[in-house]
């Protein structure tokens, strides 16, 4: 367990029930590198952290809440925005560290089969 709990509502798009196992990635690029990329998405692209997963979508932190952000035992929560899907990402501040307002982010998910 990551110690995060997300609330993300889209499964007419990506449906997830109860009980399924997924994979999610949070990244700032697609790139596999991990270099900068210019925040634009083509389907098209290759080569990319896209290729291994089958949902990807494209969003903006718009707001960081907490108690404390210097304390690393504080709670904090970030609020994305995926075109208007909100996601709400709440955990300890140290799993949430780097994390900025303003900050572009790529959510990628991938059911996992057992």
């Amino acid at each position: 367990s990551s110690g995060i709990n997300a609330e993300y509502g889209n499964t007419m798009i990506y449906p997830v029930i109860l009980r399924d196992k997924f994979r999610l990635l949070l990244a700032t690029t697609l790139q596999e590198d991990g270099a900068p990329d210019d925040g634009s998405y083509t389907a098209s692209l290759e080569g990319t952290r896209a290729d291994t997963f089958e949902y990807v979508m494209y969003g903006r932190i718009y707001r960081i809440e907490g108690d404390d952000f210097a304390d690393s035992n504080a709670i904090l929560s970030a609020y994305i925005s995926y075109g208007g899907l909100l996601m709400r990402l709440k955990g300890a501040a140290n799993n949430l560290h780097g994390m900025e307002v303003g900050q572009t982010v790529y959510l990628l998910m991938k059911k996992l089969a057992f």
